[in-house]
């Protein structure tokens, strides 16, 4: 699994003021630890990034490539901020990622072009005129279009990242939000066939936004299998979780092989099992949607 560190964000406070006042010291020394946990991408989140986001993307792009080689996801709405990152963005070791293209009108005609300008890679979100797509089915649809438009402009299949966008297991609409991404996933090969070398990615850690902290990793972990299951090979994630990182190596087979087998509808005798294994059970099918979320899963 390739992981894109999501921690240099304006929303963490140190860094926020770094940004503000141009000190590249905290920005560099988190861009240093990141690249030393073996991110493969930095996602340079800016946010809104509404006032002078240009100029602030293109001194943070610089000041980060200064100290590492990583790769960089350029993260904001803000358009100007995207074409600034990508004027002074030095292909070392990879591609600059826009991230995202909606599925919008505005989105499309606005990034599309910066994307086929620099030869950036871009995350494909998808997300609609009409917002969250309801269901798998409506995310195919918006996939297809945002394909077929980054074909229009020439963008190479490598360089196209679908993002179904992952919503939190708390929130009212997980029972059907959540699994979908997967059964996005289960499609995703089709696309593939129609497009190969299409990627995708997520944020990961949005499935477990509101949910306790301490329960927080074992959500972010057994989601991760169950997309990677279907062929999601990259995500969004806290570079500095160490057993995440375990788990995006592929360790763990036989917590990866019950996740699997729970969500083919296997009845696992739990007698059998150790509570750690249990634990897993429990939360892939909460993820799936046969059990109500609640902060209690783990306990009933």
């Amino acid at each position: 699994m390739i992981r894109i560190g999501e921690n240099l964000n304006v929303m963490v406070k140190k860094i926020g003021v770094a940004m503000m006042e141009r000190n590249p010291k905290p920005i560099q020394d988190l861009a240093m630890a990141e690249a030393k946990a073996g991110v493969d991408y930095i996602d340079i989140n800016l946010g809104p990034a509404r006032k002078e986001g240009g100029a602030l993307m293109a001194w943070v792009v610089q000041t980060v490539q200064e100290v590492v080689d990583t790769p960089l996801y350029l993260d904001t709405i803000n358009i100007e901020a995207i074409e600034a990152g990508l004027k002074v963005y030095q292909n070392k070791k990879g591609k600059a990622v826009i991230n995202s293209i909606m599925a919008r009108p505005e989105s499309m005609e606005s990034k599309f072009p910066l994307a086929q300008k620099y030869n950036a890679g871009l995350v494909a979100l998808l997300w609609g005129p009409a917002g969250l797509p309801r269901d798998a089915s409506e995310r195919g649809v918006l996939a297809a279009e945002l394909m077929q438009k980054a074909t229009e402009f020439g963008i190479p299949n490598e360089d196209v990242w679908i993002d179904p966008i992952v919503t939190p297991v708390t929130s009212p609409q997980s029972q059907v939000q959540v699994p979908s991404c997967v059964e996005f996933m289960m499609m995703f090969q089709d696309f593939q066939e129609m497009a190969p070398g299409l990627k995708s990615t997520c944020g990961l850690s949005n499935v477990s936004n509101g949910a306790p902290e301490h329960l927080r990793p074992i959500l972010n972990q057994t989601y991760m299998m169950m997309l990677e299951r279907y062929g999601m090979v990259g995500a969004i994630v806290d570079a500095f979780d160490e057993e995440l990182k375990a788990f995006a190596a592929g360790n763990r087979p036989d917590l990866r092989d019950l996740v699997f087998r729970t969500m083919d509808g296997e009845d696992v005798d739990p007698g059998t099992l150790t509570k750690e294994q249990v634990n897993y059970i429990k939360t892939t099918k909460v993820l799936m949607g046969n059990i109500l979320y609640s902060d209690s899963w783990l306990e009933l």
